[in-house]
């Protein structure tokens, strides 16, 4: 059995096929090379489509039946909350418009299982008790909105075509477990972050009056590792006689603060107390954690990797 993994080339996607071929899973990767890199996945074929193009619906239909794809995990997506507020058409034309390619070709192709990037900014503004996945969906930017729309569309599309669905929220995602596969983009905190403190830059916070103890943000990191696993675990949950529910989170159930995970990489670089504090950025709410316990109960997925592993790995990851 082939999983297909869209995205694949990506810094997540990369993991996640890391851990399907260490699991001996077979893999086909499709990814456009945008922002993926081909040498993190050297050895896996890869058909390199655009999703968000319609005409790519064929050419995905044709390849998932010549390959024998029977799951498919759906990574490929813009993922930048300030750039989504500013270039809302091009999130909904790459995230609604690529999955609803995708699920065609799928569809075409009678692929059933499907495991979805969805994310926790579909919850917005949470306060600061642990979120489960039955609080309300009220997301604060259009990034959010449009994994929310992912999240509809899949599960309509279940309903509809008999496919079998879970979309993973990821909260904030971040280390290495390979120097191949780092994120070299600097689109997320830990990222800026690294990039600003290799530059001998004072890395930047945004927003030091929230409500919230030391009044920036506060969030729940989760290594990257941990979330390729769970991957595996809802794949294998998909295709047990009691497939998860459609929604989970992944997460640690742990909140961490913005100035915290600064001075951690500060102290790692050698520049303790060396952060530029600036006003709060559009679309970021104060504090969002995760409760984890259905993703436990149900598909018996834990992450395992402290915050200090994540910051280490992520930083020795991008070393000279």
């Amino acid at each position: 059995m082939t999983v297909m993994v869209t995205g694949g080339a990506g810094y997540i996607g990369s993991h996640v096929v890391t851990a399907l071929l260490a699991a001996g899973r077979t893999v086909l990767v499709v990814d456009d090379l945008s922002t993926g890199r081909r040498e993190s996945i050297p050895d896996v074929p890869l058909v390199r489509l655009d999703l968000a193009d319609p005409d790519c619906v064929p050419e995905l239909t044709d390849a998932a039946r010549a390959h024998g794809v029977r799951a498919a995990v759906h990574l490929a997506a813009k993922k930048r909350v300030d750039e989504s507020v500013a270039l809302p058409l091009r999130y909904y034309e790459q995230n609604v418009g690529g999955l609803t390619h995708l699920l065609r070709a799928l569809v075409a192709a009678q692929v059933r299982d499907v495991v979805f990037s969805s994310s926790a900014a579909v919850y917005g503004s949470t306060g600061p008790d642990p979120v489960t996945e039955q609080h309300p969906t009220a997301p604060v930017n259009p990034y959010g909105r449009t994994k929310l729309i992912g999240e509809w569309l899949l599960q309509d599309c279940a309903r509809a075509h008999g496919l079998r669905t879970v979309a993973l929220r990821y909260f904030n995602v971040a280390g290495a477990a390979q120097r191949r596969l780092a994120d070299h983009g600097t689109g997320n905190l830990v990222t800026a972050t690294v990039a600003a403190l290799r530059r001998a830059d004072a890395p930047q916070v945004f927003g030091n009056d929230y409500d919230t103890p030391d009044g920036t943000c506060v969030r729940d990191f989760v290594h990257v590792q941990d979330v390729a696993e769970a991957h595996l675990a809802a794949l294998d949950g998909l295709a047990s006689g009691t497939p998860p529910p459609p929604v989970l989170n992944v997460g640690t159930g742990r909140g961490t603060s913005v100035a915290q995970v600064v001075e951690r990489l500060s102290d790692l670089a050698g520049r303790p107390g060396c952060a530029r504090f600036e006003g709060r950025r559009a679309g970021d709410p104060p504090a969002v954690v995760a409760c984890v316990d259905l993703i436990g109960d149900r598909l018996g997925w834990h992450a395992r990797h402290s915050l200090d592993d994540m910051l280490l790995s992520a930083w020795q990851a991008t070393s000279a």
